[in-house]
């Protein structure tokens, strides 16, 4: 068999095998229930931090509003493991309970 094809095909199991490993992911679950008051809160001032990130667009778009909503939700949630350019964000409903829970916190 020449080399090429042998070449070909261990890269082609290595692909396979790396495909049926699953990760795991895990991060810091803050529950977050989806009602009117709260994603009307999550909105003004994720509008109002919009104002801030002008000139940005994309991911260091997402990552200014983020911070700016709550910086310790965001370094707890994303600090370890930044979003990367096109990753589904599994985490944003997190980011969403940790925002809420801190805002009414700080309303007491």
């Amino acid at each position: 068999m020449p080399h090429y094809l042998i070449f070909l095909f261990s890269y082609i199991l290595t692909i396979k095998s790396g495909l049926s490993d699953k990760i795991t992911y895990t991060f810091p679950e803050f529950p977050y229930k989806e009602t009117n008051k709260n994603e009307a809160t999550f909105r003004e001032v994720e509008a109002a931090c919009e104002k801030g990130c002008l000139g940005k667009s994309g991911l260091p778009k997402v990552t200014c509003i983020r911070q700016c909503v709550s910086p310790s939700c965001y370094r707890d949630l994303y600090q370890q493991d930044l979003l990367e350019e096109g990753e589904v964000d599994v985490r944003l409903n997190s980011f969403k309970g940790c925002f809420i829970q801190r805002y009414n916190k700080s309303r007491l």
